[in-house]
């Protein structure tokens, strides 16, 4: 377990660095540039969608948004069926910050990983997957009787 716990911290410590990396060069921080990618790969979307595409609460969410916006990388409207629905999409100057901005990954680990065999890729990506789903936090449980706990 202490193997697992320094390995984590490893990968959390090279996130940081690299974050601040991109953050230096772009002006964007990490949940900036996943916000703007999740906008230019779902195209025209709600604030919801995006929400579930990066793994951010939906306040989280509206909090990035408003600086994209802000800073004109991204334009809010809401929906002509059901106004209710606020959609987003990229503007020129979003497509442009995304264009110019390194990968989110450093380039020893995507050559590292690309030289990988597909199979050991999958299982990488698969073990990863649920490492960060049995981190996620979960909700209280509650007793018969309604009570946390």
């Amino acid at each position: 377990m202490t193997s697992l716990v320094r390995s984590v911290r490893r990968i959390a410590q090279a996130i940081d660095v690299r974050s601040r990396e991109v953050a230096r060069l772009t002006g964007l921080t990490l949940p900036q540039l996943l916000v703007l990618q999740s906008i230019r790969d779902l195209g025209e979307v709600s604030t919801s969608a995006i929400s579930r595409d990066v793994s951010m609460s939906p306040p989280t969410v509206v909090a990035v948004l408003d600086k994209l916006e802000a800073k004109g990388m991204a334009v809010r409207y809401r929906s002509t069926i059901d106004r209710r629905i606020v959609h987003v999409r990229l503007t020129e100057a979003g497509r442009d910050a995304l264009a110019s901005s390194p990968g989110l990954f450093g380039d020893g680990f995507i050559s590292g990983f690309g030289r990988l065999s597909a199979d050991d890729r999958a299982a990488m990506a698969t073990a990863v997957d649920r490492l960060a789903t049995m981190m996620q936090p979960r909700p209280p449980a509650f007793s018969e009787d309604g009570e946390r706990g």
